[in-house]
């Protein structure tokens, strides 16, 4: 369902997707399911590690970012804030922040001074030590502690 924002400011948005550290493959991703879907971005700006876009329907980019999580993995942060209040009803801006991991699956990583090949990049990051095959799960705010090392076979 696409969002109707007739008679809304040119520049109304709901919901601002920041995209930090992603390739220009996730670039493309975004920008192919925001035509897709006809939804309204009244702005763009680039910055100093990404881009904003400014989104009309939160709903819509809070499911984006979903997507983007689980088609190339990474760390997605989803944050409210008030912005004002109508009909006795407040008003909140969504902000996602998709970045994107460093590493894919099958790649050799290093997590705490260990080998890990890398399994799958979902809700979390599922790690298989090299050495005696154990699993570990790893939850994206640790994405920066893990080094990619190369790809596994």
């Amino acid at each position: 369902m696409v969002r109707d924002v007739t008679g809304k400011h040119p520049l109304y948005f709901e919901a601002i997707l920041q995209l930090r550290d992603v390739s220009q493959v996730v670039i493309d991703f975004a920008e192919e399911e925001l035509v897709k879907n006809r939804i309204s971005v009244p702005k763009t700006e680039k910055v100093k590690n990404g881009w904003d876009y400014y989104i009309a329907d939160s709903n819509f980019t809070k499911g984006l970012g979903k997507k983007l999580q689980q088609e190339f993995g990474g760390e997605l942060v989803v944050t409210s804030s008030l912005y004002g209040q109508k009909d006795g009803k407040e008003i909140y801006r969504v902000t996602i922040l998709f970045r994107e991991a460093s590493f894919k699956k099958d790649d050799l990583v290093e997590y705490r001074g260990e080998e890990y090949g890398v399994k799958t990049l979902g809700k979390e990051i599922i790690l298989q030590a090299v050495n005696e095959g154990k699993k570990l799960h790893v939850k994206y705010r640790e994405m920066g502690k893990i080094k990619k090392k190369g790809i596994s076979l």
